[in-house]
């Protein structure tokens, strides 16, 4: 593995060399295209229910942050409502249409093709991605994804990175609570090719998680810092055939408001993709990714005046390879057809200090494994006059193996658990297909069913956790998770300044993994250990299914300077259980609202952007037991930025500027957490021809 790394980083390395050394004829310029995109999106995809983000749209964000441009889509969420400045990061799984109730994704997100979930844990490291760095969010509703990969259950989320437009980029904010918030972008561009250099850089003193009147002398701000850098180079080395290589890498630090909650991760990912847009399409892309998490948890006693360590996750190491290639045959100007394969390989392992005594640990935990998914996949579209249809399907070879978990005094003495767990292995077809008929002129009529998988994570299978005084305890049985699914919508666009887009889904989850109730402190439970009175004891599970039903609306209009745009997703989804989960059946998965919806006004016209966005989240339960709730929140977002010179603009922003209450978080103790309060922000951002 670390010959191929090796050899890897190398190549990324000299690529943007190689973007300089291009050689270009005169007067060949024109017949070079340099996209660094991948290959074009399929026309079937018209068939299915897709929502794009432009970088006007992503740079007008009041945050800031990618979590907060995907909110834009009604009905993708975190686990959580908090974000990557005061959530756990574990907590920051993405999922679409009500399949929530665990924190690992269930929606695919991709960065220029390569997947981004972390090799461990199925968590998104949101602060690796500088929205600046951003040209297009393609968002895609509903499962099996195809070509792009396994993980889709819930849609594929792609990020496209932004081509350079300026030399120099940047922008720099302070904020409330002596924040700090900047981005920086350098390129160089030649003919055939260019290289991008970009940084962000980002912290704040934070606020107190813990709603005002249960707080106590332990609670305190939770600060956070988090950079990230990125290098791109994109060369065409033929006029139909071009090379993209990138190398990223982050850190992040925050702390959850109490002494002994900080954690950590950070980060880097290199991968080199080459595209060919010849008669023969095709592409090849290969990636590795390494991750690093540390973590820190605390008791609190009934009076919050005391905290104590109960656990030191101090190191949880992972890594992703993978590889994929693809061609694009040419088989008549109706049809488009994609072949091709992949493969992605992760291992990590979590290595903790537990049962803490007069302040020292005395036990440690050490546990991991590794997960590998071969696959082969073929897509297809077919435009016929005015039907365009979509028919794809891959099989997945899977392996879960080298499994374990060991547990030790830290004194010397015998394993107090020492499990070696069997190497399972399996395989699962999936596809999807769509039609899509125009039937007048600006209507276009959608019908699609699906089936997507998805492998149990590492986390998922080995790591017992803890959040507060409750402890959930991992399952290395856990089975892969399979989605079936239909869809029926409309597409409305009689001219190119409107779209309206209606979608009605039914969606079954089967073998959902779920963290279920199985007892309540005090007492000592397996794998867990000691869980306090006011703590409860789960287990993670497989249960029968959650069934999903509901409808999607989404509004676009821009008549001129002034555009309107509005997102609404209403969710009916259920737990279907038996057996150790019958106790669930019935209810709504955790963490689960049935509406959630977003309104946009915003303005752009001689160097003056700005934008009004109004959120609103419904009611969620914060248990798989829908004992505790989370309360309805609705927050409004504010932007604009005026021109100063041709190339400086004056930025203002605010976040929940009414200073709503958004409940992120309820434990066993019935402590509230809170979401970000009202955040104001005051910069300047350096852009010319912006």
């Amino acid at each position: 593995m670390i010959r191929r790394a090796a050899s890897l980083s190398a190549l990324l390395v000299a690529g943007p060399a190689i973007a300089q050394q291009a050689p270009v004829a005169p007067g060949e310029d024109a017949a070079i295209l340099v996209t660094g995109r991948g290959l074009s999106d399929p026309p079937g995809d018209r068939a299915f229910d897709v929502v794009e983000i432009g970088r006007d749209r992503i740079a007008a964000n009041a945050a800031g942050r990618l979590e907060s441009v995907l909110a834009e889509v009604a009905g993708l969420q975190q686990f959580r409502r908090a974000d990557s400045r005061s959530a756990n990061p574990t907590s920051q799984g993405i999922t679409l249409r009500g399949l929530g109730g665990n924190a690992a994704s269930r929606a695919l997100l991709l960065l220029d093709g390569v997947p981004q979930s972390d090799p461990f844990g199925g968590w998104v490291a949101f602060p690796a991605y500088a929205t600046d760095r951003l040209g297009r969010v393609r968002v895609t509703r509903g499962g099996g994804s195809g070509y792009q990969g396994p993980g889709a259950l819930a849609g594929t989320v792609e990020l496209d990175s932004a081509a350079p437009d300026a030399p120099l980029a940047g922008r720099l904010a302070y904020g409330s609570r002596d924040s700090v918030d900047a981005q920086g972008t350098a390129a160089l561009v030649r003919p055939g090719g260019y290289l991008t250099l970009s940084g962000a850089y980002a912290r704040g003193d934070g606020f107190v998680p813990i709603v005002a009147e249960r707080r106590g002398p332990v609670d305190r701000p939770a600060p956070y810092a988090q950079a990230s850098g990125a290098v791109r180079g994109v060369v065409a080395l033929a006029p139909d055939t071009e090379l993209q290589a990138n190398v990223g890498a982050f850190t992040d630090r925050r702390e959850r408001g109490t002494p002994f909650t900080g954690n950590r991760s950070e980060g880097a990912d290199a991968s080199l993709r080459l595209v060919g847009r010849g008669r023969w399409g095709w592409s090849a892309l290969t990636y590795l990714q390494t991750r690093g998490f540390a973590s820190s948890f605390a008791s609190v006693d009934a009076a919050r005046t005391t905290a104590t360590r109960t656990l030191d996750q101090y190191s949880t190491p992972a890594t992703g390879l993978g590889a994929r290639i693809e061609i694009a045959p040419p088989v008549g100007s109706a049809l488009a057809l994609r072949l091709g394969g992949d493969w992605r390989d992760v291992s990590g392992r979590t290595q903790e200090n537990y049962t803490y005594v007069a302040g020292q640990p005395t036990r440690r935990r050490a546990a991991g494994g590794d997960n590998r998914t071969i696959g082969l996949f073929a897509d297809g579209s077919a435009e016929l006059g005015r039907l365009t249809l979509s028919l794809g399907g891959r099989i997945d070879w899977w392996r879960i193996g080298d499994g374990r978990l060991s547990e030790r005094p830290l004194a010397t003495g015998p394993a107090l658990t020492d499990l070696r767990f069997a190497d399972r292995a399996g395989h699962e077809t999936t596809g999807r297909a769509g039609l899509a008929w125009r039937a007048v002129d600006g209507v276009t009529l959608r019908a699609a069913a699906y089936r997507g998988w998805r492998l149990p994570t590492l986390n998922e299978l080995y790591r017992p956790f803890r959040v507060g005084p409750d402890a959930t305890a991992a399952n290395p049985l856990l089975a892969p998770e399979t989605l079936r699914g239909v869809e029926a919508g409309v597409t409305i666009a009689p001219e190119r300044t409107l779209r309206l887009a209606a979608t009605v889904f039914d969606n079954r989850l089967d073998d959902a993994i779920a963290n279920v109730t199985a007892g309540a402190g005090p007492g000592s439970f397996p794998l867990v250990g000691f869980v306090a009175a006011n703590g409860v004891y789960r287990v993670r599970r497989n249960l029968d299914a959650v069934r999903s039903r509901g409808i999607e609306l989404d509004a676009r209009w821009q008549p001129g300077a002034l555009g309107l745009g509005a997102s609404w997703s209403h969710v009916d989804a259920r737990v279907r259980a038996s057996g150790a989960g019958a106790a669930l059946d019935g209810l709504r998965p955790a963490q689960t609202p049935r509406d959630q919806w977003s309104g946009t006004v915003d303005y752009r016209r001689d160097g003056t952007s700005a934008a009004l966005t109004l959120r609103h989240v419904a009611r969620q339960f914060e248990d798989d037991q829908n004992s505790r709730s989370l309360a309805p929140a609705t927050t409004l977002d504010a932007y604009i930025a005026a021109s100063v010179t041709r190339a400086l603009a004056l930025e203002l922003r605010g976040e929940n500027v009414t200073d709503a209450r958004v409940e992120a978080g309820v434990s066993g103790a019935n402590l509230v957490e809170r979401a970000t309060p009202r955040t104001l922000w005051i910069g300047l951002r350096y852009r010319p021809g912006a």
